[in-house]
């Protein structure tokens, strides 16, 4: 297995890059990946050394260009194959030759079209060299921390006034990574993950997976420190019973979520057509991931919504959650969404509903709000009634979760009580998740704020209560496993608030 590891690693730490079908022909993928490294490369980032391969250019961007793989003297790590898929057998057999390590490769044209053959002629040339392989058919991998970018879709485009724009953004380092078999929905991910200041530990894209699959990359990020969730997009497994074994290993010690697609047939069959993904039952699929410790996502939506709670919050030790609002109605429907999902809102205890009382006697908090959960402050609220209320929520025994709904419309409401509640919630084992319903600036502010204190953010009752949820089923989970505290204990050292 260390070997496995010293192999996989070499895709994100490589001392050397050489990247075949470099190009000086612009909007080309040979173009766009060589420039990503050789960028990475001049900023300081890369620190390997880098070398383009094509037998027509003499140098591309100041690096000299070499006719062949075979012509470069020095030891290659890894490989960038970016030229037709029958010109990569003759590739792969110079990259044997050299002793290269590992390949991405991005052509297309093998098994997702029906060349199941070429593709097969490609790994058996690659098992003989011990290599390891990404692909082919994908994007291969992005590493902010040592400049690996593979990927061919530039970072920038030009409108037609001029104007450059963020087309296809790499995200800030975090603490989740993306693994995918497709490399267009990896590329969606990485631009949702940066537009909610999501950063990203380690970014995959395996496309045909004919060697390196999910079970290696999940093994592989199970050592990884710097990787607390990891997101999986998949379109069918390829080693069940290895997933599995590696998913249990893994899952109680990270959590995992992954979106499956191809659930009907009319998806299996695009699926097949896509990566070359063989289809397999979705209620088998659903059984291993939930005897996996997996937790699987119904939409685009709801997967990343889960890791991002699960990324900045402690899992449940319970499933009875506290609701906080200044809404009446948003806190019903939370409440309503809670209990079709199976959590519970039962009243506080005695001790939180006499302190409540308390607060009302003394004019703390109104006497018209409601206090026996959900707790309704009503619109006249103000920063300190919602910082006092979820201390005494946190407080509260029965309460194993905080959903907080501050819509940031009612007038007495700042921002000083985001910082505090914040700040409160640090000093519990309990998770608390946040929504504001809007999409202009002071609602667009107050989850952006919440986010960067570790408080995750939604824009809806329904998304808030589906990340609690998540955070619940995987606190049960570990619980089931005698990890629980422990996995808490963990977390509360690696959390890290982004003030």
């Amino acid at each position: 297995m260390e070997e496995t590891l010293q192999k996989l690693d070499a895709f994100f730490n490589p001392r050397s890059v050489a990247v075949i079908g470099a190009t000086k022909k612009v909007d080309k993928a040979g173009q766009v990946i060589f420039k990503n490294l050789a960028t990475n490369k001049q900023r300081g980032v890369f620190k390997g050394e880098l070398y383009p391969v094509n037998p027509k250019e003499d140098s591309i961007l100041g690096f000299k260009c070499y006719k062949s793989l075979s012509k470069i003297r020095d030891e290659i790590e890894l490989i960038v194959i970016i030229v037709p898929a029958t010109v990569v057998p003759s590739v792969m057999e110079e990259a044997v030759a050299k002793k290269v390590k590992t390949a991405v490769i991005i052509s297309s044209g093998f098994k997702e079209v029906g060349n199941k053959e070429l593709e097969d002629q490609v790994m058996a040339i690659a098992k003989k060299g011990g290599i390891r392989v990404l692909g082919p058919n994908c994007l291969g991998v992005y590493y902010s921390k040592t400049g690996i970018d593979t990927l061919f879709l530039p970072e920038t485009k030009t409108l037609t006034t001029g104007d450059d724009v963020v087309a296809t953004p790499r995200p800030m380092p975090g603490n989740i990574a993306m693994i995918t078999q497709s490399g267009a929905f990896g590329v969606a991910a990485l631009d949702y993950l940066t537009g909610r200041q999501m950063g990203v530990s380690k970014f995959v894209s395996f496309g045909n997976k004919s060697d390196v699959s999910e079970s290696d990359i999940l093994y592989y990020l199970l050592h990884d420190e710097e990787t607390k969730v990891i997101l999986v997009y998949l379109e069918d497994v390829k080693a069940g019973r290895e997933f599995l074994e590696v998913a249990k290993q893994v899952t109680v010690k990270k959590p995992v979520v992954v979106i499956k697609s191809g659930r009907s047939a009319a998806g299996a069959r695009a699926a097949a057509s896509h990566t070359g993904a063989i289809a397999g039952s979705d209620k088998i699929y659903d059984a291993a991931f939930e005897q996996g410790g997996v937790i699987r996502a119904r939409d685009m939506e709801e997967f990343f919504d889960i890791g991002k709670a699960l990324a900045m919050q402690p899992p449940a030790k319970g499933k009875n959650i506290g609701i906080l609002t200044d809404a009446g109605g948003p806190g019903v429907m939370t409440v309503d969404e809670c209990e079709d999902l199976g959590l519970t809102v039962e009243h506080f205890s005695d001790e939180t509903l006499k302190k409540f009382q308390e607060l009302k006697d003394k004019n703390i908090i109104l006497k018209i709000a409601a206090t026996n959960n959900p707790v309704d402050l009503t619109g006249s609220v103000t920063d300190d009634m919602f910082e006092i209320s979820a201390e005494l929520m946190f407080q509260d025994p029965k309460i194993s979760g905080i959903i907080l709904l501050g819509l940031h419309h009612m007038p007495g409401l700042r921002e000083k009580y985001i910082d505090e509640i914040a700040k409160i919630s640090h000093k519990y084992d309990k998770p608390i998740v946040m929504c504001d319903i809007g999409e202009t600036e002071m609602a667009l502010y107050t989850r952006s704020r919440f986010d960067r204190l570790c408080v995750p953010s939604f824009a809806s009752p329904e998304d808030a209560a589906r990340a609690m949820k998540a955070l619940v089923w995987y606190g049960e989970y570990l619980k089931r496993n005698g990890c629980l505290e422990e996995y808490i204990a963990d977390f509360n050292k690696t959390c890290t608030p982004k003030h």
